[in-house]
């Protein structure tokens, strides 16, 4: 069959990739795919200490003259919905023109693009310069795979980004993002005698997101409900907190978790509290109306929190913002600022707070998480900082973007936008240790990516196929 008018094939690695447990941080079994395929079609690659894996293909036959072309993808992927993301797989069925997954994430983002350029590797179709293919890891989840790649580790200094969730753009520009993890530390103490209640409150069905391209959709985050019932039950009842664990990815906006409470004496304020809490998500996020706060009797916990550790926990938290902060005054309808909590996690000894703030502004990001790590401080909490990525902005006027643009034009009909995201890429990685490296980042359409919700459109990714090999043709004839 023709690869050049059919992403069939693109399909099927990506069936194959979505056996392939790969959450952040646990790469390494989808690092070995990627090294066992170079094997197999006889291509060189290397590996290094972060398993970030490039693969290098000769040009086509007369086109070794030619500039070297990289494909750039991540190899993790936002596990949510997984019981055990390190050993669950995916099942995707389609519908409707969509791809979908059952009760997870889909791991398009990035593995559909991964896909497309594993498929390029192995056609002998596609006409195209020197190629490398590099996969880095832990993408969503502090972009340490990137931050540590070798300065010989790629040759070439145009880069296709296949990262782009946005099927009729060119992503010319990504926000930088600081990733924090804030540690409260937590005394533990017996629960009090007497008369006592215990009860499991668990927030679930939100619609969640991406933290970064979904900040502005009114989307209800767990952590800004569980801090509403805190504040709730403060003034209600007479109350221990025994456990919370919010929200399951440091990059998506939390659409579930828990709590496990104690109330002393009369319970009373429980009558009518799931009724209050499903009404307040209503009121004020009636985009994702079905969050819903259910609250059950449970077993009683050994120890509770002392509420000093509590009192951090939700000073903090009302005093860190969540989400957008400040938009754009150059970019329409574009976040130029924006803050998210993620997580909330007990652990033995503290509960984690983790903290995604993004800006266009490197300036303002580091400002704003400076500021952030303080109101932690204020409380005893340590702040430990996992990430900071630099904002990029392409120069739109390149000849590289134009050739793509016009590419889109002559495949497709139809010329994408130019536009900078609200999300991270790698590229402000790449331009700091790469210099004169150039990148358009495009990909098919993915909708509510980081989520139980996340679909692909089938069409997009045949378009995408069609144009991306158009374009790598075109880069070839530049000798």
């Amino acid at each position: 069959m023709n690869q050049r008018t059919t992403a069939e094939r693109v399909f099927e690695i990506f069936k194959e990739l979505n056996q392939i447990p790969r959450p952040s941080h646990h790469e390494e079994l989808v690092a070995d795919y990627l090294c066992h395929f170079a094997e197999r079609l006889h291509l060189s690659y290397r590996r290094d200490a972060q398993n970030c894996v490039v693969i290098s293909k000769p040009a086509t036959p007369g086109h070794e003259g030619a500039e070297p072309v990289v494909l750039l993808n991540h190899m993790d992927m936002v596990c949510v919905g997984m019981a055990d993301p390190l050993r669950d797989s995916i099942v995707a069925y389609t519908e409707d023109g969509w791809m979908k997954a059952r009760g997870t994430s889909l791991g398009a983002d990035n593995g559909i693009g991964l896909s497309m350029a594993l498929a390029v590797l192995e056609s002998d179709d596609v006409v195209h310069g020197p190629l490398e293919v590099i996969t880095t890891t832990n993408e969503e989840d502090g972009m340490s795979g990137a931050a540590n790649l070798s300065e010989d580790f790629i040759r070439g200094r145009k880069v296709i980004n296949l990262d782009s969730e946005d099927y009729d753009t060119i992503t010319t520009g990504a926000a930088g993002a600081c990733l924090q993890l804030h540690r409260i530390p937590v005394s533990r103490q017996q629960p009090r005698q007497g008369d006592s209640s215990w009860y499991r409150i668990r927030f679930e069905g939100g619609l969640g997101g991406h933290s970064g391209v979904d900040i502005n959709k009114g989307r209800c985050s767990a952590v800004t409900e569980s801090l509403f019932l805190l504040d709730y039950l403060d003034r209600h009842t007479d109350y221990d907190l025994a456990a919370i664990n919010i929200g399951e990815a440091n990059a998506s906006i939390a659409s579930k978790g828990e709590m496990v409470v104690v109330a002393y004496g009369s319970d009373a304020a429980f009558g009518n509290l799931q009724e209050c809490m499903d009404q307040w998500v209503v009121e004020h996020y009636p985009q994702d109306s079905g969050m819903r706060c259910l609250i059950e009797a449970c077993k009683p916990a050994e120890t509770v929190i002392s509420s000093k550790s509590v009192k951090a926990l939700t000073t903090a938290l009302k005093q860190v913002p969540q989400g957008v902060v400040r938009m754009s005054s150059t970019m329409k309808d574009t976040v130029e600022t924006s803050n998210n909590i993620g997580r909330i996690v007990t652990e033995a000894d503290n509960i984690m707070v983790s903290t995604h703030t993004r800006s266009f502004i490197d300036s303002e990001m580091e400002r704003l998480s400076q500021q952030i790590a303080d109101k932690f401080k204020a409380g005893g909490a340590s702040s430990e900082l996992v990430m900071s990525a630099p904002a990029w902005q392409e120069d739109q006027q390149s000849a590289f973007l134009q050739l793509t643009s016009d590419t889109f034009q002559d495949v497709l009909g139809w010329r994408p936008r130019m536009v900078a995201m609200h999300f991270v890429l790698e590229a402000g990685f790449f331009v700091a240790k790469y210099p004169g490296i150039q990148m358009a980042s495009i990909g098919p359409r993915i909708v509510e990516p980081h989520s139980t919700s996340e679909r692909l459109e089938l069409k997009t990714v045949n378009d995408i196929w069609k144009v991306l090999l158009v374009l790598l043709c075109r880069l070839a004839s530049l000798q």
